[in-house]
């Protein structure tokens, strides 16, 4: 059934779970490291790219 008679098969099914649960928790412990800080060239940026915009 499913090729689990075969211990590799089933230590190939059991490290995908584990992968897939190691990676759910890094990213809910990772998802708010990255700092949020907007610089002054990228508001200038922002500015020139709605001017942009509006033109059209």
């Amino acid at each position: 059934m499913l090729g689990l008679d075969d211990p590799l098969v089933l230590t190939a099914y059991l490290g995908i779970i584990a992968l897939a649960i190691l990676s759910i928790l890094y990213g809910l412990l990772r998802r708010n490291a990255a700092r949020d800080e907007v610089s002054d060239e990228d508001r200038q940026w922002a500015l020139d790219e709605k001017k942009v915009d509006d033109e059209f």
